[in-house]
């Protein structure tokens, strides 16, 4: 796991030219990893920099639009992989021309840029660097990177859907397919892709999924409704697969 995390480190570094690494800021060492944040973490920054209010856009902790930039700054530079946040910053990043939230003191491309360097094995940074850079028009490189989180978490949906997205987009649709397929085995919820697929004359309905014995069946079923009651009773629920797609268009 340390070889792959240095390769996926120095793979990361070499993608991104010296003048950004330098211009988004070196990490100190001492930022905080959502996957093993504690109960603690997410009090300090959902409680005061990652309200409901800042998260969807409306206004900063004291309650101006004015230093929204400043939570957000501050929440990604301490957590820079907190997925909601990464998924804000990609729907609100449309509002403003300037590339830099109202109040804050680092570009909103450094948010993605520095979650990738300092989590490049995490596939929830890739994806969220590959919806932006999809969302400013550069497919190749959203390309690259939403194929990157595929291969760390190829039974994502929603990395799924929009991987067949880009492709259905350039009109590769052969390519397209076998991922809108996996997307929708997987109960991704929305038609865009399918759609697309239609209308081009490329989509086949995906073989049916294999049966699973009633032990494993009644296994799953139990933890998805842990997995249920334990998201219903969190502060801090995940996106909805709805939210996590939101940055493209034709959804």
């Amino acid at each position: 796991m340390k070889i792959r995390m240095l390769m996926l480190a120095a793979l990361c570094a070499s993608a991104i030219p010296a003048s950004a690494r330098n211009y988004c800021g070196e990490p100190t060492g001492q930022e905080w990893d959502y996957r093993t944040a504690t109960p603690q973490m997410m009090s300090v920054l959902e409680g005061r920099h990652f309200t409901e209010d800042i998260e969807m856009g409306i206004a900063g902790y004291s309650g101006k639009q004015g230093d929204i930039g400043a939570e957000y700054d501050y929440t990604l530079t301490k957590m820079p992989n907190h997925p909601r946040a990464l998924n804000s910053v990609v729907r609100l990043a449309p509002r403003y021309s300037s590339g830099k939230m109202p109040g804050g003191r680092m570009l909103i491309e450094c948010y993605f840029e520095r979650a990738v360097r300092i989590f490049p094995d995490d596939p929830t940074t890739w994806f969220a660097y590959a919806r932006y850079q999809f969302l400013k028009g550069k497919d190749a490189q959203a390309l690259t990177m939403m194929e990157k989180a595929y291969e760390m978490s190829p039974d994502d949906a929603s990395i799924n859907y929009n991987l067949g997205l880009v492709y259905a987009k350039q009109k590769k649709y052969d390519q397209a397919l076998p991922y809108a397929q996996k997307a929708y085995a997987l109960k991704f919820p929305l038609p865009a892709l399918k759609q697309m697929l239609v209308k081009a004359g490329k989509w086949v309905e995906p073989p049916p999924m294999p049966e699973e014995p009633a032990e494993q069946a009644e296994a799953n079923a139990s933890a998805a409704a842990a997995a249920s009651a334990a998201a219903a009773a969190s502060t801090a629920p995940a996106a909805s697969a709805t939210s996590t797609a939101s940055a493209v268009k034709t959804c």
